[in-house]
């Protein structure tokens, strides 16, 4: 039986573990962390075939740079004179054309549907219960600027064979009559889903280590050994692992992890927030995406979870509180019935994502060692986008055709 070693136990981690397991192969994952404080448990737990516009968007960087001299905005880039940080810029801003968004269309689509579903089937499984909810997400707006965005955006999900559906504010509110609503209309993106993150985790975590994978917590890789164009062994401080194939699955952590192997991934970490509040009268059943805010809004759990920003920085420990603040105050600007407290900063969950210039994922071998796989570079459809990128993890490692054409995600 053929081992694997797969370093990362976030969504990406697991759901490898996942479809190689049900493949036959001996399995291990190593974390740094103790998993449960990764990404993937704070996410607004939204599967989003509808996201099929990559950050790299037109406009994107002038509305970045308006965004910056704003505190409250909900996107930042920390300046600083990191290469990293700049050489990803570069890329950005080269991808950042109509040709690209309309190239980077059908990979993402395609990356979607498949995983929505895969997590169909899952939640069809004994043990598999995370909350999967599909009526949609609703994207409000309040201005007729945004307004017009989205309804463009309609009519290209729909060239693209997506259910969506432009609403006004009455039709709006004939879905949750009991939500108070301020806006002037939304897109009911009919093709998405959601789900509790925390459940679906824990669930993975159960089932992987009742079906005899290994799961190795608190151990960081600090060294990889390779011996030509394979990796022999990677170590965890005096420990070291050996394996037949190598998945490096450590989303924002995947560029120093590579670097082990002489490997450039070009990422930035874009650190979003969370926080959640009881919600007993069940009024909103529906996500919402806030179109000028850009905050996500999900029912989970009894409670609402409110998330956003993304901050382009190192990897860090700060909580900006002035960002948190200005995802607070957002909420009763389209649900007046909506006043979430400010939270206690113990409270406020912060996550990295681990964003490519072209908001295209890294999914595919190593061109320069013939035993490793990349599966990271995921931004904010990470969650979303996990089981399709754990099942083309395994029918790699198995050499089998994948799923999909791997082109759109190879390393670059």
């Amino acid at each position: 039986m053929a081992k694997v070693l797969i370093i990362g136990g976030g969504i990406m981690g697991l759901s490898s573990a996942y479809y190689l397991q049900k493949k036959g192969f001996e399995v291990t994952v190593l974390d740094k962390g103790d998993i449960r404080d990764n990404c993937s448990f704070g996410n607004a737990g939204m599967i989003v075939p509808s996201h099929f516009v990559p950050l790299a968007a037109p406009g994107m960087i002038s509305q970045g740079i308006r965004w910056m001299f704003n505190s409250k905005s909900p996107f930042y880039v920390r300046p600083s004179l990191n290469g990293n940080l700049i050489s990803w810029g570069l890329k950005f801003m080269k991808h950042a054309t109509n040709k690209h968004v309309n190239q980077a269309a059908e990979p993402l689509r395609d990356l979607s549907l498949l995983s929505k579903k895969l997590y169909e089937d899952l939640a069809k499984e004994p043990d598999f219960d995370f909350e999967l909810t599909n009526n949609g997400i609703l994207a409000y707006y309040k201005t007729e600027k945004a307004g017009e965005e989205e309804a463009h955006l309609a009519k290209r999900a729909i060239e693209l064979g997506l259910d969506m559906a432009v609403l006004n504010a009455d039709e709006c509110k004939l879905l949750q009559p009991k939500l108070n609503l301020d806006v002037l209309g939304a897109v009911h993106y009919r093709c998405d889903a959601h789900l509790y993150p925390a459940k679906l985790m824990n669930a993975l975590l159960t089932y992987l280590e009742k079906n005899n994978v290994k799961i190795i917590r608190n151990k960081e890789v600090d060294r990889i050994e390779s011996s030509g164009n394979r990796i022999t062994k990677v170590f965890t401080g005096d420990t070291s692992w050996e394996a037949d194939q190598y998945v490096i699955a450590t989303g924002s952590w995947s560029p120093a992890i590579a670097k082990m192997v002489d490997l450039n991934i070009s990422l930035m970490p874009g650190k979003g927030y969370s926080f959640m509040e009881k919600e007993p009268l069940n009024r909103l059943t529906i996500p919402a995406l806030l179109c000028e805010a850009r905050v996500a809004i999900t029912p989970m759990n009894g409670c609402i979870r409110y998330g956003g920003t993304m901050e382009l920085d190192k990897i860090n420990t700060r909580i900006n509180m002035v960002r948190v603040k200005g995802i607070v105050e957002s909420i009763p600007k389209y649900f007046p019935d909506l006043h979430p407290e400010l939270p206690q900063q113990e409270d406020v969950w912060y996550g990295f994502r681990p964003s490519s210039p072209d908001g295209l994922p890294y999914i595919g071998r190593s061109t320069q060692k013939e035993n490793l796989i990349v599966a990271t570079g995921h931004g904010m459809m990470g969650l979303s986008l996990g089981p399709a990128t754990g099942l083309l993890v395994s029918q790699i490692v198995a050499e089998q055709t994948p799923e999909l054409k791997m082109e759109p995600y190879a390393i670059r």
